[in-house]
């Protein structure tokens, strides 16, 4: 019984860390921060983002986003939802959303798509290492 109740805390415990991890990116987002928003991306040449392309390493995600989001007025105001959360086991934890982006007419207009995260805990805390995002 006693595992049972320690693996049921490790799930609850990731469950709120990967919340966690999205409130810091809409709030890094929300202040047009891209550097502090891949900052919750794990600092890997592994980790991947598939959005119309395939992406890997925290550097090239990063310049994904400058060059797609390259105004404030692109990048509007982000706002997440989340759909499920799954712990894949004590480090890793899966959860599936929808984004909600609300921008002005000559940023493109309001956009949502939904998007498949897997984070992991490392020694620097729960890190995105797979990003899958489509619109």
């Amino acid at each position: 019984m006693g595992k049972f109740i320690l693996l049921a805390f490790c799930l609850v415990a990731g469950a709120q860390d990967a919340r966690a991890v999205l409130d810091a990116q809409a709030a890094a987002w929300n202040r047009g921060d891209l550097e502090a928003f891949v900052e919750t991306y794990e600092n890997s040449p592994s980790i991947t983002f598939l959005g119309k392309a395939l992406s890997h390493g925290r550097a090239e995600v990063l310049a994904r986003y400058k060059r797609t989001y390259d105004t404030r007025e692109k990048m509007g105001k982000l706002r997440f939802e989340v759909m499920e959360q799954r712990a894949l086991g004590g480090e890793h934890v899966m959860v599936l959303g929808k984004f909600f982006l609300t921008r002005t007419a000559a940023g493109g207009g309001d956009a949502t798509g939904q998007f498949t995260l897997i984070l992991h805990k490392g020694p620097g805390g729960w890190k995105v290492i797979h990003d899958h995002t489509s619109s």
